[in-house]
């Protein structure tokens, strides 16, 4: 398995086609939009500069992976020959199934299918092929180059052996891969993004601050990042997508999406890709400033 082709060269495609050209593998990368892939390739190129400044890679193997990547417009040549196809477009139900079923039509046979959705499920979108046994999830972490982690999601109708395939590819990666089942949010957004909710609602309702509830969170519970900081790096759409997901999956109500975050995304506050969010980013891309709105 060394041919692979990545559709979508947004923030988590191209850092899936970086890892992966990193390692040797012939890489498609795909989008609809020529100025995309331009700009995709030019933050792997910039994440690459990185590397080499920290004496992690050489210039040379910043070379190499950026050789390992043919870019394109066309999905039908781009997915040509390929033994793996990971779809990593906008987290839209619609969209997922209708680049899925034009997939199944132009892969061969033998091509796996996996989509790096962060919540929709697999065996939705295997049903809308016909080979549902070789349709499975590589959840990616954001940044892609960075984390380590892979879920590895399998639907109702998603075989051992591409499950073992997958598995061991994402090893080779030099990634952690863990398998879990097709249920609303996994894993990692089952667990997250209620605790992301519950961050909002706490705002919401007055209890603290921005920086004050991301500073207990980050100075009592040891984590990197506090959870506004994370939703807005995630994205505030995003997140609500995900948690529609889960709360129309479930039916429960502790999966509802605040207010304030609904709120937020049909302002256009999307967080970082917007330049505004919980913070301002409007002078840096690091959370230094409270937005506006949130300043007491």
């Amino acid at each position: 398995m060394q041919h692979i082709a990545v559709i979508g060269a947004g923030t988590m495609g191209n850092g899936i086609a970086h890892v992966f050209a990193q390692k040797g593998y012939q890489v498609h990368l795909i989008d609809i939009s020529a100025a995309s892939l331009e700009k995709g390739m030019a933050t792997i190129a910039k994440n690459l500069d990185r590397m080499v400044a920290k004496e992690r890679i050489s210039a040379n193997d910043k070379e190499d992976t950026l050789k390992n990547i043919t870019t394109f417009t066309s999905l039908k040549e781009g997915v040509a020959n390929r033994d793996l196809v990971i779809e990593a477009a906008t987290e839209n139900l619609d969209i997922k199934l209708s680049i899925f079923k034009d997939l199944d039509g132009l892969c061969e046979g033998k091509t796996i299918l996996a989509t790096n959705t962060s919540s929709i499920s697999i065996t939705q979108i295997g049903a809308a092929t016909e080979r549902p046994e070789k349709v499975i999830g590589m959840h990616f972490m954001n940044p892609v180059p960075i984390m380590k982690l892979v879920e590895i999601i399998r639907g109702y109708s998603t075989s051992d052996e591409v499950t073992k395939t997958i598995m061991e590819l994402s090893s080779k990666l030099g990634k952690t891969p863990t398998e879990v089942n097709d249920y609303p949010g996994f894993v990692a957004n089952r667990i997250l993004m209620p605790m992301i909710n519950e961050s909002i609602e706490t705002l919401y309702n007055g209890v603290a601050g921005v920086q004050e509830i991301d500073e207990v969170m980050k100075l009592g519970m040891a984590h990197p990042m506090g959870p506004l900081q994370l939703a807005d790096f995630i994205g505030l759409d995003v997140c609500l997508s995900i948690l529609k997901v889960m709360y129309d999956g479930f039916k429960n109500p502790k999966y509802a999406p605040c207010p304030l975050l609904v709120n937020m995304v049909m302002a256009g506050k999307l967080g970082v890709k917007s330049g505004e969010g919980f913070y301002d980013y409007s002078a840096s891309r690091k959370a230094e400033k409270v937005s506006a709105q949130f300043v007491r």
